[in-house]
């Protein structure tokens, strides 16, 4: 599995890459992609769409099931990545560079990992 350092993470396995002026993009893990299997689907929310930490902000269908994408920020989406939602095999050859969403104007974040202690917590859960 693959943890890049520069990231965070939340324990429903989405990473989260600061953009700076209270900005980030969203994507699920390495972990979270080999857990699901070959993703064929994403429905992604809509630009200007409110995210509230702890809910669920889009959803990724797999052929094994469908799973939520839980938003860990609080704020408004800026961006969708529609590459991803044409190509949902991306979340599984570039989990890293296939981010889903990006939330500006972030008010509030849950707890979130640094790659030593989320590569903990994965090696825990599994």
């Amino acid at each position: 599995m693959n943890f890049p350092s520069e990231l965070s993470y939340s324990k429903t396995h989405e990473w989260v890459q600061d953009l700076g002026g209270r900005t980030a993009r969203i994507g699920i893990t390495d972990y979270a992609q080999h857990e699901l299997g070959d993703l064929v689907f994403v429905n992604l929310p809509e630009i200007g769409d409110e995210a509230a930490k702890g809910e669920r902000i889009a959803d990724v269908e797999s052929v094994k099931a469908v799973s939520d994408l839980v938003s860990p920020l609080t704020g408004v989406v800026k961006a969708v990545n529609k590459e991803v939602a044409d190509n949902p095999e991306l979340m599984n050859s570039d989990p890293y560079g296939a981010w889903l969403v990006e939330i500006g104007d972030i008010s509030d974040h849950e707890e979130l990992l640094g790659a030593e202690d989320y590569e903990t917590f994965c090696e825990e859960e599994g």
